[in-house]
């Protein structure tokens, strides 16, 4: 393999074991946002929207994230609030699920994981298409780029560990090329040529 494709395949590995880890955090964070809002009502969540903001608020008036998250809590509807919640709830338990059953180390895995995060990227698509924000086309770029790259690795029939050990294996040092061993060429028998 030359230097040019094994330091292609290197870095598409490591995008890809970025790119699991990332969805794995992603879904960590939208499971822990997504159980309360189940039990919570919408005045409550502007409480704790408000409550949170309310010091960065102080310091920047102007603070845009601040200031989304609050018209965000302010707008949320006891329907919507629901619909919200279990979206972020299962949106992050399949996030989950595929991150485990990847750590487990089974490429069949892979198929399902394409066909759930395909899932999400026509959700995504239809979000682009109504409402269209940064962040939706932002993760809609970064959903697309997870689904190659799980693909190419489908198709390569490697698994997680393969993927970690490409990278990690090919970033340590270069080893030392063996020693020669020259003590086989003095222990040779010579040939003796007859005849003369």
């Amino acid at each position: 393999m030359n230097e040019r494709t094994w330091s292609r395949g290197r870095v598409l590995d490591l995008v890809f074991l970025l790119g699991i880890a990332l969805k794995g955090l992603d879904g960590a964070v939208e499971l822990l946002l997504g159980l309360p809002l189940l039990v919570l009502r919408p005045a409550q969540v502007l409480g704790i929207a408000r409550a949170l903001t309310a010091g960065e608020l102080r310091e920047d008036p102007h603070d845009l994230l601040a200031h989304v998250l609050l018209h965000g809590a302010a707008s949320l509807s006891a329907d919507a609030t629901v619909v919200a919640a279990v979206y972020l709830v299962v949106h992050g338990a399949v996030k989950l699920g595929i991150l485990a059953a990847l750590f487990r180390g089974t490429a069949r895995v892979y198929p399902w994981a394409i066909v759930a995060l395909s899932g999400f990227l026509v959700w995504q698509g239809y979000q682009l298409a109504t409402g269209p924000t940064v962040g939706i086309a932002a993760l809609t770029v970064f959903d697309a780029v997870v689904i190659a790259l799980t693909w190419r690795e489908w198709r390569r029939h490697r698994g997680l560990r393969d993927a970690w050990r490409s990278v990690v294996g090919r970033a340590a040092a270069p080893s030392a090329p063996p020693a020669r061993d020259d003590t086989a060429a003095l222990v040779r028998p010579t040939r003796v040529s007859r005849g003369s």
